[in-house]
C-alpha cells in the first residue's frame, strides 16, 4: 500500500471548506472512510490525487475522468472513483466496488465500453452505444444499471456544452420523472431507449441556459421543479430555471 496520509475519522468529517467543492445545484457529499477504502481496492484501481478528508463531491470524481480522457487515469481508477462517490457510504459498499472491479481485472472491457465517450463532444449515437455496450458484451457483473448511468454521467458529461448530456438514472429519479420524460416505469429505467428519452427530455428542460445535470440534481433531491405533480393534486414550485444554477464554472 502507498503512504497516503489519511485524517482520523474521515468518514465523519465534512470540513466547511470543502463546500467550495461543490458543484452549482449540488447537495451534500459522498462521506466514505478514505483510509478503508485505499486499504481494499486494488492498488492499480484507487485514483491518484483522490481527495483522503472523508468527503466526495462530483468535482473529484470529474477531476478523475478529466485525466482518464487525456488517458493519465485507467477506466478502472474512473470506475473506483465513481463506486466511492455512489457508494461510499453504504455499509456493503467497499465489498460491491471489489466485486464489480473483479470481474474486469485489466478494465479491457470498461475501455472498450466506454471508448466513445473519449471524444471532445460525444453524440448520442456514442452515449446509446457506450450504455449497450455496458449492458450487453461489455457488461461487468453486479454493475447495474444505475451504477452503469452514474458511469457514463461522469465519463461523457462535458459542462458548458449545448445539446443532449448523458445523466444518471435511478429508482428515485425514474420515480419522480412525469410522464412527458418518456420513462413509462422504474422497471424500465434500464433500458437504453428509455435512457435516451430521459436524457434528451432533460436538455429540452435545460434549454440553452441551464446544464442538464441540473434537472437530474432536483430530480434527485425531490422533484421541485422538474418533477411529477403530487399525487394528492398539489403541485411543487414551476418548472423554471433558477438563475443562480445558469452556467456556474466547473471540471
Amino acid at each position: 500500500m502507498i503512504g497516503v496520509p489519511f485524517h482520523r475519522n474521515s468518514a465523519r468529517r465534512a470540513p466547511e471548506s470543502d463546500r467550495r467543492r461543490a458543484l452549482p445545484g449540488e447537495g451534500d457529499p459522498t462521506r466514505l472512510d478514505a483510509g478503508r477504502w485505499r486499504a481494499a481496492l486494488p492498488e492499480d484501481a484507487w485514483p491518484a490525487d483522490f481527495p483522503t478528508d472523508g468527503a466526495v463531491w462530483r468535482r473529484d470524481v470529474f477531476a478523475v475522468a478529466a485525466r482518464w480522457r487525456m488517458r493519465r487515469a485507467t477506466s478502472r481508477q474512473l470506475l473506483a472513483a465513481v463506486l466511492m462517490w455512489s457508494q461510499g457510504s453504504a455499509k456493503h459498499g467497499r465489498r460491491q466496488a471489489l466485486r464489480i472491479l473483479a470481474n474486469d481485472p485489466t478494465g479491457h472491457r470498461l475501455d472498450t465500453a466506454l471508448s466513445r465517450l473519449r471524444s471532445t463532444d460525444p453524440t448520442i449515437s456514442d452515449m446509446r452505444t457506450a450504455f449497450l455496450r455496458l449492458r450487453t458484451d461489455c457488461r461487468l457483473e453486479h454493475l447495474e444499471s444505475d451504477a452503469a448511468t452514474q458511469l457514463l454521467y461522469f465519463a461523457g458529461y462535458r459542462r458548458g456544452g449545448p445539446g443532449v448530456q448523458p445523466l444518471m438514472l435511478d429508482a428515485g429519479i425514474a420515480g419522480r420523472l412525469p410522464v412527458d420524460a418518456g420513462v413509462t416505469s422504474q422497471a424500465n429505467r434500464g433500458t437504453s431507449l428509455e435512457w435516451i428519452r430521459w436524457i434528451c427530455w432533460a436538455a429540452a428542460q435545460a434549454g440553452e441556459e441551464c446544464e442538464p445535470e441540473l434537472i437530474e440534481m432536483d430530480l434527485a433531491t425531490g422533484g421541485l421543479r422538474y418533477g411529477a405533480p403530487a399525487e394528492d393534486g398539489l403541485v411543487g414550485l414551476p418548472r423554471q430555471v433558477n438563475r443562480r444554477w445558469i452556467r456556474a464554472g466547473g471540471s
